[in-house]
């Protein structure tokens, strides 16, 4: 469905760039003129209509209150991309900003971490600064395309903590080039327009997020007048991000529902295309329980530098972690003696330390995943009756 809509639109583009040049219009002339007679902002409105059939797609439910927070979904993405297309766009003055947080959720968004994007260009070079302070991980990621094209997502490059040299009090700075460049380089090619910052914190209430700063080294010293065309691009990226990430997890969430209450691995391949991370094994899924079912999930885990499990509604959104326990990481969970981990997902609370709530919905998706994994064990799952899990803890290692 999604490259689909991105066929049509591309196919829309050339038929529109050939009228102009029969015209003898130039694209300047053409942006001008659709920013001043409102059709590049009518333009915009007929995407967002367009991504409203994302609630509609596949399995999707039809019930009001998901489809509620359907709509609320497609509020939030529009906000982020506004936020990041227009406010945020000026690739010769970026800015590192939290696209996903709280209140604007994509993809099974990881509760554990920050996510901070800033727009750049492979026709300039940039400095990074900052201290590291306490988070549990750090690391900067290069991408070619952005949310907001029809091309995704593509790796350009990656530079970790452990790859970072810092200095004593916890400071460092990064070139971000064509060409090697100082201790720590992250690599930018012509088609980069996308500079991705991810912290990850195993126990947030005890560390402290890293500061970053960027900066343009070969653009102008102050901003330009602003630009109709990067209003106009501004637009049509937007647009462009929420129909295509509303699809695109649209696809997704009806996918998992040929596999309820398992927990398959999922595709390297099509999460790395989607802006995951390639160190990271995914194990995505769909869930549905009534009011007296509960899942048991339990596993080994393997040698890894982190791991977490969450709970998503169907939009695959992550639940409302501020003030409901839906996820559990490698430093919060309970772990038994010999080593494994019981997960129990319920709508009331079991008398066990690693509880996942449900928070008011019988339905959704679900995320395992484990970073920098000596291997990639299958989880095991069991859909159970609530009264159950005591016996299930009385039988656990002691």
């Amino acid at each position: 469905m999604k490259k689909f809509i991105f066929a049509v639109a591309a196919v829309y583009k050339k038929i529109k760039r050939l009228k102009n040049k029969v015209q003898g219009k130039s694209e300047k002339d053409v942006i001008n003129q659709q920013i001043v007679d409102g059709q590049a902002w009518e333009e915009f409105c007929d995407t967002l209509k367009t991504a409203g059939t994302s609630l509609l797609y596949g399995k999707a439910p039809l019930d009001p209150f998901q489809q509620a927070e359907g709509i609320r979904y497609l509020c939030r993405l529009t906000r982020a991309g506004l936020d990041a297309f227009i406010e945020h766009a000026d690739p010769q003055f970026p800015s590192f900003k939290r696209m996903v947080h709280e209140t604007v959720k994509l993809g099974a968004d990881n509760p554990d971490n920050h996510y901070s994007n800033a727009q750049i260009d492979g026709a300039y070079e940039y400095r990074i600064w900052g201290n590291r302070n306490s988070v549990f991980y750090l690391g900067f990621f290069t991408q070619n395309g952005s949310y907001g094209t029809t091309g995704g997502l593509s790796p350009c490059d990656v530079l970790e903590d452990s790859q970072i040299e810092f200095e004593a009090d916890g400071s460092f700075e990064i070139f971000v080039t064509h060409e090697k460049r100082g201790k720590n380089w992250l690599k930018i090619e012509a088609e980069t327009t996308l500079l991705m910052l991810r912290q990850t914190f195993m126990d947030p209430q005890n560390e402290q997020a890293a500061s970053v700063s960027i900066a343009c080294m070969n653009g102008p010293e102050k901003p330009q007048a602003l630009r109709p065309a990067l209003v106009y691009d501004g637009l049509n990226k937007a647009g462009t991000f929420v129909a295509g990430a509303s699809f695109l997890f649209s696809k997704w969430a009806t996918d998992f529902t040929k596999h309820p209450n398992q927990l398959p691995l999922f595709s390297p391949e099509i999460s790395n295309a989607a802006g995951g991370d390639a160190n990271i094994w995914y194990y995505h899924s769909y869930w549905k329980l009534d009011k007296e079912e509960a899942l048991h999930i339990y596993f080994k885990p393997p040698k890894c530098k982190y791991w977490n499990f969450q709970l998503n509604n169907y939009w695959m959104e992550s639940l409302d972690y501020r003030y409901f326990n839906i996820h559990l990481n490698a430093h919060q969970a309970r772990v038994e003696k010999d080593g494994t981990v019981h997960l129990f997902v319920a709508h009331q609370r079991p008398n066990h330390r690693n509880w996942i709530d449900t928070v008011h919905h019988s339905e959704g998706t679900m995320l395992l995943r484990w970073a920098y994994a000596e291997s990639n064990p299958q989880p095991a799952i069991d859909c159970i009756k609530f009264e159950e899990i005591e016996k299930i803890i009385a039988n656990l290692c002691p």
